[in-house]
């Protein structure tokens, strides 16, 4: 059996040969990483919305019938910055990674037991970003600018790389490395690719402007990555070649995750339009209008070719994947800024009306709504029939009242 440093070091040094044109960024030494033993099967990798095309739909996914709340860890979310905040994601045992702005990483069993935490740098901010989970690894970004690698067993470091000023988005993993866009201070930004086992750099790109806080979707068959930038676009590369492909301008901020279907992008702005972009030369192919602003990133479902979003303005849009037509719209009462989750026959969303919907997908009624829990900022994720997510912390908290610190909840049946 070859080693695990063997086989991701093979598609690094392959990805490492392709790229040409890269940019440096600051760099620091990695500690070493515990290379023993065989790679792990692909069943293992977990990421944020499902798996590196961020389609965010789960079709053999239950969810309780009678929710009540089972749980709930406070602490986790104590900052005021208003982007939707980091989702928990399963690990392959039934446990929960739930990373936080307070700068925290910790491991959660169902009984809502804490198995470790792990703590970045610098907590200012903390963490925005969902962790990816690959070779017995958690990789998550923060706000200090650094890439880091944790142990998904006892949460010991790894490595940490420094990339850049600040890293609000979700990484990607795909065939050893892990891609995630980077901030700087000025108004510009990057992507990276970094070898998973080693925390190397192996390509970079800085085309990406102003704060770059979106998630990159990546589709091997369509052969492109995509992420959007808060400059307003939508930024493609070859893939797993890395040239620099094309570039779709939209009219204000693209800050939430992309989704990839059907050969095409699919994403939200805050010039408050839903679009689709064909993969392959960024053809604009639909826009659908909404009232307001949209950071939530996009659900797309290939089964039944819909698209759900979230926006500012307190809808949940269910949209023809084919031509961006309305099929049905739920008020939650709140804006929505994370992400809408398919589960089964539900559509799961969070508001900040201080609630957690489970929604019929083909009609868009009610079924449930989990009240008083906070503003729901994160997107929900199921695990085992129940369902997890996180809140923001309340104002009068931020104030320095005695309001409650954000937290993350385990929603199971009453």
């Amino acid at each position: 059996m070859r080693s695990r440093r063997a086989v991701l070091g093979t598609a690094a040094f392959a990805l490492t040969g392709a790229v040409t044109g890269c940019l440096s960024a600051p760099r620091t030494d990695p500690d070493p990483i515990d290379d023993d033993g065989p790679p792990p099967s692909a069943a293992a990798t977990v990421q944020f919305r499902g798996g590196p095309r961020r389609q965010g739909v789960f079709p053999d996914a239950t969810v309780p019938v009678d929710p009540a709340v089972e749980w709930v860890h406070r602490g986790v979310n104590t900052g005021d910055h208003t982007a939707a905040k980091a989702s928990p994601v399963p690990a392959p045992d039934g446990d929960v990674v739930v990373p936080g702005d307070d700068g925290v990483v910790r491991r959660v069993t169902p009984a809502g037991d804490i198995v470790w935490t792990a703590a970045v740098e610098e907590t200012a901010r903390g963490i925005h970003g969902t962790p990816a989970l690959a070779n017995e690894t958690v990789y998550v970004g923060a706000y200090d600018g650094a890439l880091y690698a944790f142990d998904l067993a006892t949460g010991e470091r790894f490595w940490r790389r420094s990339l850049g000023d600040a890293i609000g988005s979700s990484p990607g993993y795909h065939d050893g490395v892990v891609h995630i866009a980077v901030e700087y201070y000025e108004p510009s930004g990057a992507m990276f690719g970094v070898d998973a086992v080693t925390g190397e750099v192996v390509w970079d790109d800085r085309r990406p402007t102003d704060h770059p806080h979106s998630t990159a979707a990546i589709d091997p068959a369509a052969g492109r990555l995509v992420v959007g930038a808060n400059d307003g676009h939508l930024y493609a590369w070859t893939y797993p070649d890395l040239s620099f492909a094309w570039s779709f301008e939209t009219g204000d901020a693209i800050k939430g995750p992309v989704a990839i279907h059907d050969g095409s992008a699919f994403f939200g702005s805050w010039d408050r339009r839903v679009y689709r972009v064909d993969l392959a030369d960024g053809r604009h192919e639909w826009a659908a209008e909404t009232d307001g602003r949209v950071m939530s990133g996009p659900a797309v479902e290939a089964a039944t070719d819909t698209v759900y979003v979230g926006s500012h303005d307190s809808r949940c849009y269910a949209l023809d994947a084919a031509s961006g037509a309305v099929r049905w719209t739920f008020d939650t009462g709140g804006r929505i800024t994370g992400c809408p989750t398919v589960a089964g026959d539900h559509v799961l969303v969070g508001s900040y009306d201080r609630s957690c919907y489970a929604l019929d997908k083909r009609t868009g009624d009610r079924v449930w709504a989990v009240d008083g829990v906070g503003d729901v900022t994160s997107t929900p994720v199921v695990v085992d029939g129940a369902v997890y997510f996180a809140d923001r912390a309340a104002e009068s908290f931020l104030d320095g009242g005695d309001g409650r610190a954000g937290g993350v909840y385990k929603i199971g049946a009453a």
